[in-house]
């Protein structure tokens, strides 16, 4: 599989002098779904912000082979779909039709060929019945369904969610990992939901104080009560489940 990522050397310093990237190297290859762990203020947001340029300063970041630069900005955006953790972030026009459209409209698609995509994401998130209400009148989980469906709209090659799970209730939560699941492109996962993190991604980066300390196997690492607890991070509780059943089937034998 060929890389859709490469992250070389990245740093950043916000203006009050916080470090919140200290050399950050990774590779994340095509089809990938990575989950990106750690306490807050480890640099989990400001790491995804610099996958479509919101954020830059030094080091390389590659997407698809185009170097995150001034002239190759449009064509990343177009790549790398970013659906925020609060939805309000991503919804700002009349209508949900209006809002999940506004990406395609810029991409200059044909009217039709427009209509054609928005009917196509929001039935992909289950949501095509709110196609002609006011996006601010839906309930969170319905926002953060639309939030998906105007990036999805657009056709990215890799979908990047910070805190997806955020604010869901049960039921909304399962819908969207079960969406997830399905979706088959190259997904990045950042968020405090290890449960969530351990059912969709492989593969998980723990980053803290800026840097990566752990990459690979995600029921390896959230296992690790030691390398978690040193990060201020707990096992998931079905982990700890799975560890107690072993053991206790030990000491039946």
């Amino acid at each position: 599989m060929r890389e859709v990522i490469k992250i070389t050397n990245l740093e950043y310093v916000y203006p009050d002098g916080t470090h919140a990237l200290r050399g950050i190297n990774l590779n994340i290859l095509e089809g990938e779904s990575v989950g990106l762990i750690g306490p807050n203020g480890a640099g989990k947001s400001t790491l995804l912000l610099h996958l479509n340029g919101i954020l830059r300063q030094k080091g390389r970041v590659e997407i698809d082979g185009l170097n995150l630069e001034e002239g190759n900005l449009d064509k990343i955006r177009n790549k790398v779909g970013f659906v925020f953790q609060d939805p309000q972030n991503q919804l700002f026009m009349p209508t949900v039709f209006d809002d999940v459209a506004f990406g395609p409209i810029n991409m200059k698609l044909a009217k039709e060929r427009v209509k054609e995509v928005v009917y196509e994401a929001l039935k992909e998130v289950d949501m095509l019945y709110s196609i002609k209400r006011v996006s601010h009148h839906l309930s969170f989980g319905e926002k953060k369904k639309i939030s998906i469906a105007t990036v999805l709209s657009m056709s990215p090659q890799i979908l990047i969610l910070d805190e997806p799970s955020a604010n869901l209730d049960p039921a909304a939560r399962r819908h969207l990992i079960d969406f997830l699941k399905r979706l088959s492109i190259t997904k990045i996962i950042a968020g405090h939901d290890l449960e969530l993190i351990l059912e969709l991604c492989e593969r998980s980066i723990l980053l803290d104080k800026g840097k990566v300390v752990a990459d690979g196997n995600t029921q390896i690492i959230l296992s690790d009560s030691l390398l978690m607890q040193e990060h201020n991070l707990e096992v998931p509780s079905c982990l700890k489940a799975d560890f107690q059943k072993k053991i206790e089937e030990r000491v039946s034998l």
